[in-house]
Protein backbone atom coordinates (compact mmCIF):
# COMPACT_ATOMS: atom_id res chain seq x y z
CA UNK A 1 0.00 0.00 0.00
CA UNK A 2 2.66 2.56 0.94
CA UNK A 3 4.47 1.57 -2.52
CA UNK A 4 0.95 2.37 -3.98
CA UNK A 5 0.84 6.03 -2.37
CA UNK A 6 4.59 6.98 -3.62
CA UNK A 7 3.47 6.26 -6.97
CA UNK A 8 0.01 8.14 -6.59
CA UNK A 9 1.80 10.95 -4.95
CA UNK A 10 4.37 11.15 -8.06
CA UNK A 11 1.71 11.32 -10.63
CA UNK A 12 -0.69 13.49 -8.81
CA UNK A 13 1.76 15.75 -8.32
CA UNK A 14 2.53 16.13 -11.60
CA UNK A 15 -0.61 15.99 -13.15
CA UNK A 16 -1.01 19.24 -10.99
CA UNK A 17 1.87 20.43 -12.60
CA UNK A 18 0.57 20.00 -15.76
CA UNK A 19 -3.24 21.20 -15.28
CA UNK A 20 -1.57 24.75 -13.72
CA UNK A 21 0.26 25.40 -16.77
CA UNK A 22 -2.71 24.97 -19.37
CA UNK A 23 -5.09 26.89 -17.04
CA UNK A 24 -2.68 29.73 -16.83
CA UNK A 25 -2.47 29.16 -20.67
CA UNK A 26 -6.11 29.83 -21.04
CA UNK A 27 -6.20 32.54 -18.32
CA UNK A 28 -3.42 34.39 -19.90
CA UNK A 29 -4.96 33.67 -23.73
CA UNK A 30 -1.97 32.02 -25.07
CA UNK A 31 -3.45 31.03 -28.37
CA UNK A 32 -1.31 32.64 -30.61
CA UNK A 33 -0.72 28.99 -32.36
CA UNK A 34 -4.13 29.76 -33.52
CA UNK A 35 -4.92 30.75 -37.03
CA UNK A 36 -7.50 30.91 -39.48
CA UNK A 37 -5.87 27.49 -40.72
CA UNK A 38 -5.75 25.84 -37.68
CA UNK A 39 -2.85 25.25 -35.39
CA UNK A 40 0.32 26.44 -36.05
CA UNK A 41 2.28 23.32 -34.83
CA UNK A 42 5.83 24.70 -34.47
CA UNK A 43 5.01 27.98 -32.56
CA UNK A 44 2.75 25.71 -30.21
CA UNK A 45 5.41 22.89 -29.85
CA UNK A 46 7.75 26.28 -28.87
CA UNK A 47 5.38 27.45 -26.17
CA UNK A 48 4.45 24.26 -25.07
CA UNK A 49 8.57 23.21 -24.66
CA UNK A 50 8.81 26.67 -22.63
CA UNK A 51 6.15 26.18 -20.42
CA UNK A 52 6.62 22.34 -19.94
CA UNK A 53 10.34 23.34 -18.69
CA UNK A 54 9.49 26.40 -16.76
CA UNK A 55 8.29 24.30 -14.00
CA UNK A 56 10.34 21.44 -13.95
CA UNK A 57 13.65 24.16 -13.83
CA UNK A 58 11.63 26.29 -10.78
CA UNK A 59 11.36 22.66 -9.33
CA UNK A 60 14.92 22.31 -9.26
CA UNK A 61 15.89 25.60 -8.33
CA UNK A 62 14.05 25.13 -5.78
CA UNK A 63 14.88 21.57 -4.75
CA UNK A 64 17.20 22.21 -1.82
CA UNK A 65 15.17 25.36 0.33
CA UNK A 66 12.09 23.00 -0.60
CA UNK A 67 13.81 19.55 0.59
CA UNK A 68 14.89 21.43 4.01
CA UNK A 69 11.22 22.86 4.84
CA UNK A 70 9.87 19.63 4.08
CA UNK A 71 11.68 17.39 5.48
CA UNK A 72 12.93 19.39 8.32
CA UNK A 73 16.22 19.03 7.59
CA UNK A 74 19.23 20.25 9.89
CA UNK A 75 22.50 21.25 8.22
CA UNK A 76 25.37 20.02 9.80
CA UNK A 77 28.06 22.49 11.14
CA UNK A 78 31.26 21.45 9.20
CA UNK A 79 33.22 21.71 12.18
CA UNK A 80 30.94 19.86 14.80
CA UNK A 81 32.58 17.45 17.16
CA UNK A 82 29.78 14.97 18.14
CA UNK A 83 30.98 11.79 16.82
CA UNK A 84 28.43 10.46 14.68
CA UNK A 85 28.13 13.62 12.75
CA UNK A 86 31.68 14.36 12.18
CA UNK A 87 31.57 11.11 10.78
CA UNK A 88 29.01 11.77 7.76
CA UNK A 89 30.70 15.15 7.61
CA UNK A 90 34.30 13.92 6.88
CA UNK A 91 32.42 10.39 4.50
CA UNK A 92 30.87 12.86 2.51
CA UNK A 93 33.64 15.53 1.95
CA UNK A 94 35.98 12.70 1.54
CA UNK A 95 33.60 11.06 -1.38
CA UNK A 96 32.89 14.12 -2.95
CA UNK A 97 36.76 14.48 -3.40
CA UNK A 98 36.79 11.25 -4.74
CA UNK A 99 33.60 11.90 -7.25
CA UNK A 100 35.42 14.90 -8.12
CA UNK A 101 33.58 17.70 -6.95
CA UNK A 102 34.70 20.83 -6.87
CA UNK A 103 32.46 21.93 -3.89
CA UNK A 104 31.76 20.36 -1.05
CA UNK A 105 27.58 19.50 -0.86
CA UNK A 106 25.74 20.85 2.97
CA UNK A 107 25.24 17.60 4.61
CA UNK A 108 22.22 17.31 6.93
CA UNK A 109 19.82 15.22 9.24
CA UNK A 110 16.30 15.32 9.94
CA UNK A 111 14.07 13.84 12.25
CA UNK A 112 12.62 9.95 10.89
CA UNK A 113 12.21 6.66 12.12
CA UNK A 114 13.33 5.05 8.84
CA UNK A 115 16.95 4.49 7.53
CA UNK A 116 16.61 7.65 4.28
CA UNK A 117 19.05 9.47 2.85
CA UNK A 118 18.47 11.37 -0.01
CA UNK A 119 20.37 13.99 -2.41
CA UNK A 120 19.02 17.48 -4.28
CA UNK A 121 19.99 20.83 -5.14
CA UNK A 122 19.83 22.78 -8.77
CA UNK A 123 23.67 21.66 -9.64
CA UNK A 124 26.97 19.51 -8.39
CA UNK A 125 28.69 22.84 -7.18
CA UNK A 126 25.52 23.54 -4.90
CA UNK A 127 23.86 20.12 -3.70
CA UNK A 128 22.65 18.94 -0.17
CA UNK A 129 23.19 15.32 1.16
CA UNK A 130 20.62 14.31 4.32
CA UNK A 131 20.44 11.12 6.18
CA UNK A 132 17.85 10.79 8.64
CA UNK A 133 18.16 9.81 12.08
CA UNK A 134 16.83 6.27 11.63
CA UNK A 135 19.47 5.63 9.10
CA UNK A 136 21.88 6.77 12.36
CA UNK A 137 21.10 4.32 14.69
CA UNK A 138 20.01 1.32 12.21
CA UNK A 139 22.76 0.98 10.28
CA UNK A 140 26.24 0.33 11.38
CA UNK A 141 29.18 2.79 9.93
CA UNK A 142 30.06 0.36 6.77
CA UNK A 143 25.86 0.78 5.50
CA UNK A 144 26.23 4.59 5.78
CA UNK A 145 29.30 5.10 3.83
CA UNK A 146 27.21 2.55 1.02
CA UNK A 147 24.15 4.90 1.37
CA UNK A 148 26.12 8.05 1.26
CA UNK A 149 28.31 6.70 -2.01
CA UNK A 150 25.28 6.34 -3.57
CA UNK A 151 23.68 9.99 -2.91
CA UNK A 152 27.44 11.49 -4.11
CA UNK A 153 27.18 9.82 -7.32
CA UNK A 154 23.64 11.06 -7.98
CA UNK A 155 25.04 14.47 -7.66
CA UNK A 156 28.47 13.43 -9.56
CA UNK A 157 26.38 12.24 -12.31
CA UNK A 158 24.26 15.28 -12.54
CA UNK A 159 21.18 13.22 -11.66
CA UNK A 160 19.01 16.21 -10.37
CA UNK A 161 19.49 17.70 -13.44
CA UNK A 162 19.24 15.41 -16.07
CA UNK A 163 15.93 14.03 -14.38
CA UNK A 164 14.21 17.88 -14.54
CA UNK A 165 15.19 18.47 -18.29
CA UNK A 166 13.89 14.83 -18.97
CA UNK A 167 10.00 15.69 -17.10
CA UNK A 168 9.99 19.24 -18.57
CA UNK A 169 10.65 17.58 -22.05
CA UNK A 170 8.27 14.69 -21.30
CA UNK A 171 5.55 17.89 -19.67
CA UNK A 172 6.10 20.01 -23.03
CA UNK A 173 4.75 16.81 -25.01
CA UNK A 174 2.00 16.19 -22.94
CA UNK A 175 0.85 19.51 -23.26
CA UNK A 176 1.42 19.47 -27.34
CA UNK A 177 -0.61 16.41 -27.70
CA UNK A 178 -3.27 17.01 -25.56
CA UNK A 179 -3.94 20.43 -27.09
CA UNK A 180 -3.35 18.79 -31.18
CA UNK A 181 -5.48 16.03 -30.53
CA UNK A 182 -7.86 18.09 -28.66
CA UNK A 183 -8.33 20.91 -30.98
CA UNK A 184 -8.17 17.95 -33.92
CA UNK A 185 -11.42 16.74 -31.59
CA UNK A 186 -13.32 19.86 -31.74
CA UNK A 187 -12.45 20.65 -35.65
CA UNK A 188 -14.25 17.20 -36.27
CA UNK A 189 -17.67 18.50 -33.89
CA UNK A 190 -18.07 21.66 -35.46
CA UNK A 191 -18.86 19.58 -38.56
CA UNK A 192 -22.03 18.99 -36.50
CA UNK A 193 -23.17 22.35 -35.72
CA UNK A 194 -26.51 22.56 -38.07
CA UNK A 195 -27.24 19.61 -35.85
CA UNK A 196 -25.92 21.43 -32.24
CA UNK A 197 -23.73 19.18 -31.23
CA UNK A 198 -20.76 21.23 -31.17
CA UNK A 199 -17.99 21.02 -28.61
CA UNK A 200 -18.69 24.05 -26.50
CA UNK A 201 -15.84 26.02 -25.12
CA UNK A 202 -16.53 23.75 -21.49
CA UNK A 203 -16.40 20.66 -23.33
CA UNK A 204 -13.13 21.67 -25.04
CA UNK A 205 -11.35 22.12 -22.13
CA UNK A 206 -12.40 19.06 -20.21
CA UNK A 207 -11.31 16.97 -23.10
CA UNK A 208 -7.85 18.85 -22.85
CA UNK A 209 -7.47 17.75 -19.05
CA UNK A 210 -8.57 14.46 -19.82
CA UNK A 211 -5.81 13.90 -22.63
CA UNK A 212 -3.05 15.30 -20.35
CA UNK A 213 -3.41 13.00 -17.42
CA UNK A 214 -3.73 10.03 -19.70
CA UNK A 215 -0.56 11.63 -21.52
CA UNK A 216 1.17 12.23 -17.90
CA UNK A 217 0.93 8.69 -17.14
CA UNK A 218 2.28 7.30 -19.82
CA UNK A 219 4.92 9.88 -19.85
CA UNK A 220 5.63 8.74 -16.24
CA UNK A 221 6.47 5.36 -17.72
CA UNK A 222 9.21 6.96 -19.38
CA UNK A 223 10.71 9.16 -16.57
CA UNK A 224 10.11 6.54 -14.22
CA UNK A 225 12.49 3.61 -16.44
CA UNK A 226 14.96 6.03 -16.87
CA UNK A 227 15.04 6.86 -13.61
CA UNK A 228 15.82 3.43 -12.36
CA UNK A 229 18.62 2.97 -15.00
CA UNK A 230 20.10 6.21 -12.88
CA UNK A 231 19.78 4.14 -9.43
CA UNK A 232 21.41 1.51 -11.16
CA UNK A 233 24.56 4.07 -11.92
CA UNK A 234 24.21 5.40 -8.64
CA UNK A 235 24.56 1.80 -7.03
CA UNK A 236 27.75 1.02 -9.27
CA UNK A 237 28.99 4.49 -8.38
CA UNK A 238 28.26 3.93 -4.58
CA UNK A 239 30.49 0.74 -4.98
CA UNK A 240 33.28 2.33 -6.03
CA UNK A 241 33.09 4.81 -3.46
CA UNK A 242 32.32 3.29 -0.28
CA UNK A 243 32.97 -0.43 -1.57
CA UNK A 244 31.02 -2.75 -3.25
CA UNK A 245 30.49 -4.88 0.22
CA UNK A 246 29.19 -1.76 2.06
CA UNK A 247 26.91 -1.00 -0.98
CA UNK A 248 25.71 -4.74 -0.63
CA UNK A 249 25.50 -4.35 2.83
CA UNK A 250 23.33 -1.36 3.07
CA UNK A 251 20.75 -2.57 0.45
CA UNK A 252 20.51 -5.89 2.20
CA UNK A 253 19.83 -3.70 5.25
CA UNK A 254 16.77 -1.93 3.56
CA UNK A 255 15.66 -5.51 1.77
CA UNK A 256 15.42 -6.96 5.16
CA UNK A 257 13.51 -3.64 7.02
CA UNK A 258 11.06 -3.85 3.98
CA UNK A 259 10.10 -7.54 3.75
CA UNK A 260 8.98 -6.74 7.36
CA UNK A 261 11.77 -8.29 9.44
CA UNK A 262 12.35 -5.03 11.24
CA UNK A 263 10.45 -2.51 12.78
CA UNK A 264 7.10 -2.44 10.77
CA UNK A 265 6.74 1.37 11.27
CA UNK A 266 9.68 2.03 9.72
CA UNK A 267 8.01 1.23 6.50
CA UNK A 268 5.27 4.39 7.28
CA UNK A 269 7.54 6.99 7.05
CA UNK A 270 8.17 9.60 4.01
CA UNK A 271 11.14 9.60 2.05
CA UNK A 272 12.35 11.69 -0.76
CA UNK A 273 14.80 10.00 -3.46
CA UNK A 274 15.35 7.44 -0.99
CA UNK A 275 17.22 4.13 -0.84
CA UNK A 276 14.19 2.43 0.42
CA UNK A 277 12.21 1.83 -2.54
CA UNK A 278 10.42 -1.96 -2.86
CA UNK A 279 7.79 -3.60 -3.86
CA UNK A 280 7.04 -6.97 -6.11
CA UNK A 281 9.48 -7.28 -8.80
CA UNK A 282 6.98 -8.65 -10.90
CA UNK A 283 4.17 -6.02 -10.70
CA UNK A 284 2.24 -3.57 -13.31
CA UNK A 285 2.96 -0.74 -10.53
CA UNK A 286 6.97 -1.08 -11.30
CA UNK A 287 6.39 0.26 -14.34
CA UNK A 288 5.63 3.54 -12.47
CA UNK A 289 8.39 3.09 -9.75
CA UNK A 290 11.50 5.05 -9.84
CA UNK A 291 13.75 2.80 -8.55
CA UNK A 292 14.03 -1.09 -9.21
CA UNK A 293 13.11 -3.53 -6.78
CA UNK A 294 16.11 -3.77 -3.97
CA UNK A 295 16.74 -7.91 -4.95
CA UNK A 296 17.60 -6.02 -8.37
CA UNK A 297 19.95 -3.91 -7.52
CA UNK A 298 21.63 -6.35 -5.21
CA UNK A 299 21.92 -8.99 -7.68
CA UNK A 300 23.64 -6.50 -10.27
CA UNK A 301 26.22 -5.38 -7.98
CA UNK A 302 26.82 -9.07 -7.05
CA UNK A 303 27.38 -10.11 -10.76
Amino acid sequence: MAFFKRISLFLIVNILIITTINVLLHVLGFKGYLTERGIDYPQLMLLCFVWGMAGSVISLFLSKVMAKFMMGVQIIDPGTHDPSLRMLVDTVHQQAKMAGLSKMPEVGIFDSPAPNAFATGPSRNNALVAVSTGLLSRMNRDQIEGVLGHELTHIANGDMVTMTLLQGIVNAFVLFLSKAIAFAIASGSRGDEREGRAMSGGAYFVVEIILQIVFSILGSIVVAWFSRQREFRADAGGGRLAGRDKMISALEALKRLNDGDDDPMQKQAPALATLQISGKTHSFLQLFSTHPPLEDRIARLQY
